[in-house]
């Protein structure tokens, strides 16, 4: 038998002062919050600040981690952290075609990529601290 193979991500709810919400827009799922894949020998706070930079230009501070959503047909663990802007500039790569920090009504109106739009509102209720969501997604996300 061969051992599990999992993937990790690290994902970053990004909180300005102005009480926005950092977005980027991918090219198969729309707009999201920024985050992807933990690199070998990379912490998931190393992550979530990596993949928010190369993403949106922007540089984090991370505040809290918030909890994980567990998809088990795909076998990934995709980890959210609260954090907040302490640098850099909104770019656009080809991994974001768009970026930009949107008021938090508008935000949540524009995440329309299965349940994302939950995590975001998930990390935005300390109350729900830590969360950990399992679901059954066998479909490629």
């Amino acid at each position: 038998m061969s051992p599990p193979k999992h993937i990790v991500s690290a994902a970053a709810v990004v909180i300005n002062n102005q009480n926005e919400i950092l977005l980027i827009k991918g090219p198969r799922r729309g707009w999201e919050m920024p985050g992807g894949q933990v690199e070998e020998g990379e912490s998931l706070i190393q992550a979530a600040i990596r993949e928010t930079k190369e993403e949106s230009g922007i540089d984090i501070e991370i505040i809290k981690f918030c909890g994980i959503f567990q998809n088990i047909g795909n076998s990934i663990c995709n980890t959210l952290f609260l954090a907040r802007p302490i640098g850099g500039e909104l770019i656009q790569t080809s991994e974001s075609l768009d970026s930009g920090f949107f008021p938090i009504e508008e935000a949540l109106q524009k995440v329309e990529w299965k349940n994302f739009r939950q995590r975001i509102e998930l990390c935005l209720r300390p109350e729900n601290h830590l969360f950990c969501i399992v679901f059954n997604d066998d479909k490629n996300i």
